[in-house]
């Protein structure tokens, strides 16, 4: 039949037969846009003012509240672990942070199962409100007003720079449920 014609599987569902979703890039993809973020701002230029937001805690949030089910509430802590080695805090600053942060979220999928883009954007700011200070206080910074000020344009940065991760999600998410190939 497509030596006749050439066409003839090039509808919508003809170009999908024999394909599957991979189990290994759906289950991989997640995890590595997350380490990988963590290890972004390793690249940015130091400065006296902390001025790149938390990539890695950025993107963990992005997954958890654009795909809600996805990520276990306990990957918050292999995932901590990975960014307190590359980011300069102290060892089990995000592990802690992070842990907490999910089972908030998780506490917030209960309550609230059906949630609009400003309500995630929304619980995402408050907890970047709580998680930044938090883990200043954590890695030994004194609470100073100054201090605070000084964290306060990367906070902000923070939450204006979340709907371009939850955007970056959505793709990734995309590009996760590719189907592929397969040979059988």
């Amino acid at each position: 039949m497509e030596r006749l014609n050439p066409k003839s599987r090039s509808d919508a569902y003809g170009k999908r037969i024999n394909r599957s979703h991979s189990t290994v890039v759906a289950t991989v993809v997640p995890y590595f846009s997350i380490l990988i973020a963590s290890l972004v701002p390793v690249f940015f230029i130091a400065s006296a003012l902390p001025v790149v937001p938390p990539l890695g805690f950025l993107m963990l949030l992005a997954w958890r509240l654009v795909r809600p089910g996805l990520l276990p509430v306990w990957a918050g802590f292999p995932l901590g672990l990975f960014d307190d080695l590359f980011s300069g805090q102290p060892l089990g600053s995000a592990v802690l942070l992070w842990s907490v942060a999910m089972i908030v979220i998780e506490l917030i999928e209960t309550r609230f199962p059906w949630r609009s883009f400003a309500q995630d954007w929304f619980t995402a700011g408050l907890i970047l409100l709580v998680y930044m200070p938090a883990a200043m206080l954590v890695s030994g910074g004194e609470p100073t007003l100054a201090a605070l000020v000084a964290l306060g344009p990367q906070l902000v940065l923070s939450i204006l720079v979340f709907p371009l991760f939850a955007r970056l999600v959505a793709r990734l998410d995309q590009m996760r449920l590719t189907r592929w190939r397969t040979v059988g």
